[in-house]
């Protein structure tokens, strides 16, 4: 399967992945409101950290190695066995951690110790949460597209419906619970859907931890924990800034903002991890790495212009849509957080060929360097020009990283 392909059914998936997030941010827009939803971007970005660190941050790497195997490879029950132990350990201890301290952490993250409960309750599901990435991982690895964009549209509709019915009835709380307890549900569901597969067999994952296969996957684990340590943190650090210095309502519009960016992106990054990964990975001649890059450019970054241009046209329908007239300040940020999104998809795609090769040091020295400029740019910025200087400072910040990226895979490449 190609690039055009797989970014079709990528497409469809998104769209409906879009449209439950669009009646799922509705819901939350209406029934908690902006400084509601800064406060669901606080804790997403919890979350997020705590399930990378519970998956022990190698699922990036599950990937590559089972592309790069081959279905047919003995290796791979070596691999999955190896893998599906180290999220075992990491997912018991990431628990621990979170049912001990959950009347710090809720009072951290979320300025008050009255969530400790879901905190509690994330600390039991949270292994749920990490065996369904794996085994997803696996799928995507395999290359079998279908299977993987299937069992995701299926998820979506699961938290479209789970997920509005716990924001109607209990608000903010509903939200939460709702986000903590998602997967645990859905992977039922995918372990029903792989119970015919012909290699995702218990079998599979029954060998003796191997020495040489952690290896290859925790160099991954360096890479994705440093994403993981970086980017939810930097998030964090900026919205509270927001929230603090000018409104947790004003932090509430840029969360906004941030979910729009990454919603309609999904169809990019979803094409990117499905098949350039997987893709890249194999390759081993330049020429072949040349064209394959080439074409990435030629078919994503239009596409990704042209989608960023027509939300700009449609901003004001789209604050409307997804959110309620307290949102109309948020307008003034779209401008610069799109142009920001162009520029982020160009450098993307040069971060995935430094996965796929696993260039551990200089993608982790990349990710924290512009994780930390991020933060020091937006607070900079958005103590100069307002709420709408956290967007030039993600103009900016990319734009750096971009020439980083070619900076950094000019040798792989030429």
């Amino acid at each position: 399967m190609n690039l055009l392909k797989t970014s079709i059914l990528s497409f469809v998936a998104t769209s409906i992945k879009l449209a439950a997030g669009l009646v799922i941010n509705k819901a939350i827009s209406v029934y908690i409101g902006p400084s509601g939803i800064a406060l669901i971007g606080q804790f997403q970005n919890s979350t997020q950290l705590a399930m990378t660190l519970a998956q022990g941050g190698i699922n990036k790497g599950i990937i590559k190695y089972t592309a790069e195997y081959g279905e047919k490879s003995r290796d791979l029950p070596k691999l999955w066995s190896t893998a599906a132990q180290i999220v075992l350990y990491c997912s018991i201890l990431v628990s621990f951690i979170l049912i001990i301290g959950s009347n710090y952490i809720s009072e951290y993250i979320l300025k008050s110790d009255e969530y400790q409960y879901v905190f509690i309750t994330f600390g039991f599901t949270i292994i749920f949460f990490t065996l369904n990435q794996l085994l997803l991982s696996i799928l995507n690895g395999l290359k079998e597209i279908k299977i993987f964009i299937s069992i995701n549209i299926t998820q979506s509709i699961y938290g479209l419906v789970f997920t509005t019915l716990l924001v109607v009835f209990w608000g903010l709380d509903g939200a939460l619970i709702a986000l903590v307890t998602n997967q645990s549900f859905v992977f039922m569901t995918l372990l029903s859907r792989l119970r015919l597969h012909k290699q995702i067999l218990f079998t599979n994952f029954k060998q003796k931890f191997d020495i040489g296969q952690s290896k290859k996957l925790l160099s991954y684990s360096a890479m994705a924990l440093s994403t993981a340590c970086t980017a939810p943190v930097s998030l964090f650090l900026i919205r509270n800034n927001i929230g603090e210095t000018l409104s947790w309502d004003a932090a509430g519009y840029w969360q906004s903002m941030w979910y729009i960016s990454s919603m309609y992106l999904m169809v990019i990054t979803t094409a990117l991890s499905t098949y350039y990964l997987p893709r890249l990975s194999e390759i081993t001649s330049k020429i072949e790495l040349k064209n394959e890059l080439k074409q990435g450019y030629l078919i994503i970054i239009p596409l990704v212009i042209s989608l960023s241009l027509f939300i700009y046209l449609l901003r004001d329908f789209i604050v409307w849509l997804l959110f309620t007239d307290d949102f109309k300040p948020m307008v003034e940020l779209f401008k610069w957080q799109l142009i920001g999104d162009v520029i982020k998809i160009a450098a993307w795609l040069l971060s995935y060929l430094m996965l796929a090769k696993a260039m551990t040091k200089a993608f982790m020295v990349t990710e924290v360097l512009f994780s930390i400029t991020f933060i020091l740019f937006s607070n900079l910025l958005v103590e100069s020009y307002g709420l709408v200087g956290v967007t030039y400072a993600y103009t900016l910040n990319y734009t750096l990283y971009l020439i980083a990226m070619l900076l950094a895979t000019r040798k792989t490449i030429f």
